[in-house]
């Protein structure tokens, strides 16, 4: 079995060290984790193949075993909130990792959940007005050294609170995330934990939102075979090349290569 949707891992550049090694002659896989090059890059660099009967928890260590992450701070969703993994990057990487903590760690979850946030001094507010919304997040950090949350090298969490209105219906939602790291208050404040987390979402957003959304990944037939894992290679060869042809909507995108379709293609690939 091959996971041909992606789970976002993002690396951060704290500093800026580490570079994914070649892999001359390698077989393409579809993409399990991305590396930013710069922030306007969006594709997958690295990836990994899920065996069979497992999930991609298990090839998580596999993924970074060959980077060197020292000093860089490793941010992942909440399929890799994992104590083994977390033990991974500060023991043997020597790395920093921010992690999403949802309801896959009922008990980590609910101690975050009931840590006194109302009474917590270290606070970040950032608005932003875009992309047809206004858009309110509200940071919170506590050091939570010594209060037994049980798990590896913890010493910040941070609750973080999203407030978005769409500026056409007035349409209000609001989302709170919680995430764990082993930063310490003196290495990063609230609004560094924000920043820190902000990227998670926006992979989630350019890359898997749009697999799933403008290419109906998810609900593929291709099951079989190498089929999977071709289907990821052309789909992450469209988004690429809309987005380096200055598509910043790839629906829109693919609407408009689709109207002259045996020439606006090929054009976009630079094929004469």
């Amino acid at each position: 079995m091959v996971v041909s949707a992606m789970t976002p891992v993002a690396w951060m550049t704290w500093p800026w060290t580490a570079r994914p090694p070649a892999a001359p002659g390698t077989e393409p896989r579809p993409p399990l984790a991305s590396w930013p090059r710069r922030p306007a890059a969006a594709g997958p660099s690295p990836s990994c193949g899920v065996p069979g009967k497992t999930n991609e928890i298990t090839c998580f260590t596999a993924l970074l075993a060959p980077y060197d992450l020292t000093g860089i701070t490793v941010t992942a969703d909440a399929l890799h909130t994992q104590r083994d993994h977390a033990r991974f990057l500060v023991e043997e990487k020597r790395a920093h990792y921010l992690l999403v903590v949802k309801a896959n760690q009922p008990e980590l979850h609910r101690r975050l959940r009931s840590l006194p946030w109302k009474d917590c001094t270290a606070r970040r507010y950032d608005r932003e007005r875009g992309h047809g919304r206004k858009e309110t997040r509200a940071t919170r950090a506590l050091t939570v050294t010594g209060l037994g949350l049980d798990f590896p090298h913890a010493a910040q969490a941070a609750r973080i609170l999203r407030h978005r209105t769409d500026l056409a219906t007035g349409r209000c939602s609001r989302q709170t995330v919680y995430v764990i790291t082993d930063l310490t208050s003196q290495e990063a404040s609230p609004e560094r934990l924000g920043r820190l987390a902000r990227p998670q979402w926006t992979i989630e957003n350019r890359l898997h939102f749009v697999r799933d959304t403008a290419f109906g990944e998810d609900a593929s037939k291709i099951r079989t075979g190498y089929g999977p894992e071709n289907m990821a290679t052309l789909r992450n060869l469209a988004i690429n090349t809309l987005r380096a042809a200055g598509h910043h909507n790839i629906a829109a995108g693919l609407r408009h290569a689709s109207y002259e379709p045996f020439t606006r293609p090929l054009d976009l690939l630079g094929i004469a």
